[in-house]
Formats: C-alpha cells, structure tokens, sequence
C-alpha cells in the first residue's frame, strides 16, 4: 500500500475521478436545461375540470397542466382551508395555465385534488395563441366574416383560413411599416439633419431651402400614400372575428387580427405534437419577442448576440495578436516587460461590471461624446455615438477579453523554436518577412485558442452590457437597407440580458419560466456553434501550416 502511494496513482485516480465528476454535472445542467427548455414547445392536453370552491358552490375550469406536487394536509388545515377528514396525509394540488387575461385575475392557479369533481379532456377545445394577452381557451362557436356568422362542422378549417388571411395582411403590414414607411423617416431625419448643419455653417441659402423642401413635400407625399395602404391592410385584417365560449359559460367575440394560431390540443396525434414542436421551435428563433419578452421570439436577440461577438473577434483579435508579438519578439527582457505581462495577467481577474464601468466613461461619454461634437453637431443635444450602444458594447468585451488573447497567443510564440527564426533570417528574410510567413502562420492555433476563450466568455457575458448597449427591446436591427447599412451607434438586444429581464423582471414568473430555460438553452447553443466554427477553422490551420513545423 506504502509503494501505491508513494507511486502517484492514488492522486492520478483522485484527479481523474474529479474530473469526470465536472464533467457529469456541466452534462446533467446542460441536459436539465434542454428538457425544461425544449419542453416549452411540446403541446400538452387541454382539460376541463368541475371544481368546488371553499363555500362549497362549483365552477368550471380549463386550462393546461404545468405542475404538481404533494402537500401535507396540516400545512392547508392551518392556512385556513376546510378539507374532508378523508383526504388523507397529503393532497395534490396542480399548478394550472387559464390563461383568458381580460377574465380570470391570473394566468396560473394552484387547484387542490381534493376540490376536483370531475376532469375530462374535451375533442373541441381550442387553445388560441394570440399577439396580445397571451392564450385563451375556449370553444370556438362560429366565425363573424364581414358581419356574416358562419358555423357548420367545417369551422376549423374556416377559422384556420380567415387567421392566415389576418396574419398575411399583418405582415404586410408590418414589412410595409417597417421597410417603406421606416425608409421614409429616416431620409426625413437625415434632411432635417442636413438642413441643421447648413444652419450652424451659415450656409443655408434661399436655394438649398428650397431643394431641401421639395425633397420633404415628395417624401412626404409617398409617405401619405404609404401610410393610406398601411390603414387599408390593418382594416382588411381586422374585418372578421371569433366567437368563442369560455370556461364561464360565456361568448366571446375576439377580432381575428389578434389571433396567431389556433390549436385544437386534444386532437393532436403524436406526428401532430411533433410537427407542432418543431413549429413552435422555428417560431421561437425567428420571431420577434412580445408582451414584454415573455411571448414570441427571440431572433432580434440572437442576431444582437451574434453580431456583437463577431465584432468584438474582428477587434481584439488584431490588438491582442499585436501586443503579444511585440511583448515576446520585440520587447527587451527587462523588468518593464514583466510588469507589463504582470498587468496583462491581472487585467484577467477584473471583474466585469469594472470593465461595463470604464466602457461607460471613457468610450461612451468621452470619445462618443467627442465624435459627435466633431462629426455631428447637427443632431445635438440627441447623441448619435454618445450614448450606449454595439460598437462600444463590442469595445468594452473587446478590452475585457484582450488579457486571454495576448497570453494564448504568446504560448504559441513560445512553443516554435528559435531555429526556425534563425534559418529564416539566414536565408535571407527580414525579421517582418519571418513574422508575416513562418511565425505569425505557425503560431495560428495558438491566437485561435485565444480567440475560442474570448468566445465563449464574451457572449455571455451580461453585466458590463447592461452599462454600454444592451436593452430590453430593440425597435431596430444594427443591420438595415438604410445606408450606411451597418448602424453601430445603435443599441441592441442580447440573449443573456434577455434571460435575466425573463426570469427577474417578468410581471408574469410562472409563464417566463420555461422560456428562460429555452433561452438558455439557445444562448448555451449559440456558444457551442461559435466554438465550434473557430474549432474548426484552428484545425484547418493546424494541418494547413504543419509542415512549417519540420
């Protein structure tokens, strides 16, 4: 046993049994959250119930199971509820969706099984996704087309074909809202813009006055006609509505240009709930959030955290490289240079919100704030490059991530032997030659490791955005068909800001749940895609320049 010991074996068992022990619990985080996420979109069984309330009087109740547990009978008996004495021990109770915003106080309810009379599962019940107050249950009665009551046993597929009618109306609507309409605001600003700088230059003649009104009298012209075709789309989508009969026994007329989808849940075959999911998946990704993130889609945020990261690799990429191989080629060994690979290595530890701080003061208020008093006057005192948005955010993470950069990068000029810079040199080469050709190339995995960790810290990163960026909903994309194209003066969305809005800030806990695990799971999933194309691109170098290597 002494021999064992003294051997190492026991610590190399320890080491490796530590190991798997971390990486079976990042699996089971990563597995608990894909569950709970991926759930989110599965289309579960609608039911009916018959309740008794504490006076005794019954009521009906639909909704969808999200949850249930099992409480002791003396935790209700002393929060003052009346049970049978037969109940037993403990009591299921059930954590149920109504949904019906306009009607019920709130979307969740806990109902007791002992209060239960009856459950079934109605054929008919439809679950109606909406753009505005979430779902609502109920029984679609008939469908109000143009003043018009229809019913009939086809009223499925007549209610399915007036929604698409609505939505295809809307999105026109919208794109034209959006892109026409959004296109003519903007070339108005930019006159306006324009006509204020001529003001402070002194230079706003008769004759540009005049050019700069007739360029607003045409906009303003298509603008009028825009916003004629815009009316006309949205009273063509709100010309029909659904009767529908809640759990109260009472119909209700809803306007078929606030419905989305209608779901009848209870006759879904298993192919159909599959098909569903992965519709509610795709919807989940391109879709634009609402009712305060806690419905639709997070696209604006996944594109937020993408471009922003990208941006952020373009920057530090080139410094961190730079710096690395002015620290390990150029640099005299001397107490100078440690102090600076010192300060490089504790620039590392850091705390974030440090960096979102100095983000804040020095790019966004002094060089932002210095940008428009040179380049645009015109839109002052409303800041263009003064106030937060992507190109400081992406700076910020930039700076942050530069300490992980500088030092994979000078492993990877430590690790090529010092043969290959004096056979190169002796062939004739400049030392910028030597760098350009053989040691920046052969050094290539390494600044890509360096790269993959800047990765994976920056996009999640969440604290020092909140200061320089980031915010709860984005009316615009960085990317748009307005020149310039790229706008990195504005702010943007992100999916770990967004998790922590859902999850913390959410008027609704309950409902924002779930989608806080599909959130994450997507943000951990973007990562992992991230990752993995600088894997492989690390990988093409590698075997790209490894003949450099003999």
């Amino acid at each position: 046993m002494g021999k064992w010991f003294k051997s190492g074996s026991p610590w190399i068992w320890m080491t490796s049994g530590a190991v798997s022990i971390c990486l079976l619990s990042v699996l089971g985080l990563l597995l608990l959250i894909a569950v709970k996420g991926l759930s989110y979109f599965w289309p579960d069984n609608i039911y009916q119930w018959q309740l008794t309330d504490p006076q005794g009087q019954e009521y009906r109740l639909i909704g969808e199971i999200y949850d249930s547990e099992e409480v002791p009978t003396e935790r209700l008996i002393a929060a003052g509820r009346q049970l049978d004495p037969n109940v037993g021990k403990m009591v299921t109770r059930y954590l149920v969706k109504t949904g019906n915003r306009e009607f019920v106080d709130l979307d969740f309810r806990w109902i007791l099984g002992s209060d239960i009379i009856s459950r079934s599962q109605p054929k008919d019940v439809a679950v109606i996704e909406r753009s505005k107050n979430g779902d609502f249950f109920g029984f679609p009665v008939a469908v109000i087309e143009d003043g018009t009551r229809l019913t009939g046993v086809a009223l499925h597929s007549t209610l399915q074909s007036h929604i698409d009618r609505a939505v295809k109306l809307n999105d026109q609507a919208r794109a034209l809202q959006k892109e026409d309409i959004g296109s003519i605001n903007y070339a108005l600003e930019k006159l306006r813009l324009k006509e204020r700088g001529y003001e402070l230059d002194n230079a706003l003649t008769s004759e540009r006055k005049k050019a700069l009104d007739a360029q607003k009298a045409t906009l303003n012209e298509q603008y009028k006609m825009l916003e004629a075709r815009f009316f006309d789309l949205r009273k063509e989508a709100a010309r029909d509505a659904l009767i529908i009969r809640d759990m109260r026994g009472k119909d209700i007329t809803l306007p078929i240009d606030s419905i989305l989808e209608v779901t009848y849940a209870n006759q879904l075959s298993f192919i159909d709930k599959v098909g569903h999911w992965f519709t509610g998946m795709g919807k989940f990704i391109s879709q634009d959030p609402r009712e305060a993130n806690t419905e639709g889609g997070v696209f604006p945020a996944i594109f937020g955290t993408v471009f922003m990261v990208l941006l952020m690799a373009v920057m530090v990429t080139p410094f961190g490289v730079i710096a690395a191989i002015y620290l390990h080629e150029y640099a005299k060994k001397d107490w100078v240079t440690k102090l600076i690979r010192i300060a490089v290595i504790n620039l590392a530890g850091v705390p974030s919100i440090v960096y979102g701080v100095f983000g804040l003061g020095f790019f966004v208020y002094m060089l932002g704030g210095s940008i428009d008093a040179l380049f645009y006057p015109e839109a002052l005192p409303a800041p263009t490059f003064g106030s937060p948005g992507v190109l400081w955010s992406a700076l910020t993470l930039a700076i942050l991530t530069l300490p992980v950069v500088i030092v994979s990068t000078e492993e990877g000029l430590s690790r090529i032997p010092s043969s290959v810079r004096q056979g190169s040199l002796a062939l004739g080469a400049t030392k910028a030659e030597t760098l350009w050709r053989i040691i920046i190339p052969m050094a290539s995995p390494a600044i890509m490791t360096g790269l993959i960790l800047a990765v994976a810290r920056a996009a999640g990163e969440v604290a020092p955005l909140m200061l320089v960026g980031v915010v709860k909903l984005a009316p615009t994309l960085p990317i748009d068909m307005n020149f310039p194209f790229v706008h990195l003066e504005r702010k943007f969305m992100h999916l770990g800001f967004h998790i922590y809005d859902v999850g913390f800030q959410s008027p609704n806990v309950e409902a924002a749940r779930p989608l806080v695990y599909a959130t994450s799971f997507l943000l951990v999933s973007v990562i992992v895609g991230l990752n993995l194309t600088a894997i492989g691109v690390r990988n093409h170098l590698r075997e790209k320049y490894r003949s450099l290597e003999h």
